[in-house]
C-alpha cells in the first residue's frame, strides 16, 4: 500500500512538472515573437502615431511639462522609476546573490547573478541594434541619456525581478510563499515600466517590447534552472575529528 501512495505522488509530481515546463516554453516562445513583431513595427515606423498620442494624453493640453493626475503623482512615480534604475537593481542583485551564498545555495546564487548579468548584456545589445531615439514630443521629467527601444528599465526590472523571483520561489517550501514572490516581481515590473510612459521618456512600445524582451529571458533561465540547477542547499563539509586520547600501550 505505501509502495503504491509513493509511486502515484511520484507520478503527480512528474505531471505537475510537464504543465508547468509546457507553460514556460509557451511563455518564451510568445514573448520572443511578440518582441520580434513589436520590433519589426518599431523599425518601421508603425507604430509612431499611437506612441506620440498616449504620451501627448498624459500631459496637461495647455502646459506639456506637466502631468495629469494630482502634483504629488509625479514625484510618487519617479520614486517608482528609481527602483528599474541600475544601482537598485544592482544591489538587489547582490544581495539576493549574498543571501543564497549563506544559505549554501551556492550553484543557484551563481547562475542567478550570471542570468541577470546576461540579460543586462542583452537589453544592452538590443538598443544598439534597433537605435530608436528617444521621444521628443513631451518633455522629459527624469534624466536620460542613452536609446529608447526596449526600455532598459522595463526590460532590466523584468530581467532581474522576475529572475529573481522565479529562482527564489524554489527556495520555499509553500505554495503560497511562492505565489507571494511571483507576485511581487510582477508588480514592480509593471510598475516600473509604466513608470517609465508617465515621466515621458519612453514610448509605450519600448516598455511593451522591454516586459517582453526581460520576461523572455527570466522564463528561459528559470526553465534551465529548473532543469539543470538544485536549489537545495549544499551539505556542510563534515572535518573529521583529531584522536587526542593517548596511544593504547
Amino acid at each position: 500500500m505505501t509502495n503504491l501512495r509513493s509511486a502515484q505522488s511520484l507520478i503527480d509530481r512528474l505531471k505537475r512538472f510537464e504543465l508547468t515546463t509546457l507553460v514556460f516554453f509557451g511563455i518564451l516562445t510568445g514573448g520572443a515573437l511578440l518582441f520580434a513583431m513589436l520590433a519589426g513595427e518599431v523599425v518601421e515606423g508603425d507604430t509612431h502615431a499611437l506612441d506620440e498620442a498616449i504620451l501627448l494624453a498624459l500631459r496637461r493640453s495647455g502646459d506639456l511639462g506637466e502631468t495629469i493626475g494630482p502634483y504629488w503623482l509625479t514625484h510618487a512615480v519617479q520614486d517608482i522609476t528609481s527602483l528599474g534604475g541600475v544601482t537598485v537593481l544592482s544591489l538587489m542583485t547582490l544581495l539576493t546573490t549574498a543571501y543564497l551564498v549563506i544559505s549554501r545555495r551556492i550553484r543557484i546564487a551563481i547562475f542567478t547573478a550570471c542570468s541577470i548579468l546576461g540579460g543586462w548584456l542583452v537589453s544592452t545589445a538590443l538598443k544598439v541594434i534597433i537605435a530608436r531615439p528617444r521621444p521628443d514630443i513631451v518633455p522629459h521629467l527624469v534624466d536620460v541619456r542613452d536609446l529608447s527601444f526596449p526600455s532598459g528599465h522595463a526590460m532590466l526590472s523584468a530581467v532581474t525581478y522576475l529572475t529573481l523571483g522565479a529562482l527564489l520561489a524554489r527556495t520555499q517550501t509553500t505554495r503560497a510563499t511562492r505565489l507571494f514572490m511571483i507576485a511581487a516581481a510582477l508588480f514592480l515590473t509593471l510598475i516600473i515600466g509604466l513608470s517609465r510612459i508617465f515621466l515621458g521618456v519612453h514610448y509605450p512600445t519600448d516598455v511593451l517590447g522591454g516586459w517582453c524582451a526581460g520576461a523572455t529571458w527570466a522564463v528561459g533561465c528559470a526553465l534551465v534552472a529548473r532543469s539543470f540547477v538544485s536549489a537545495k542547499p549544499e551539505p556542510q563539509r563534515v572535518h573529521p575529528k583529531m584522536d587526542d586520547s593517548p596511544a593504547n600501550g
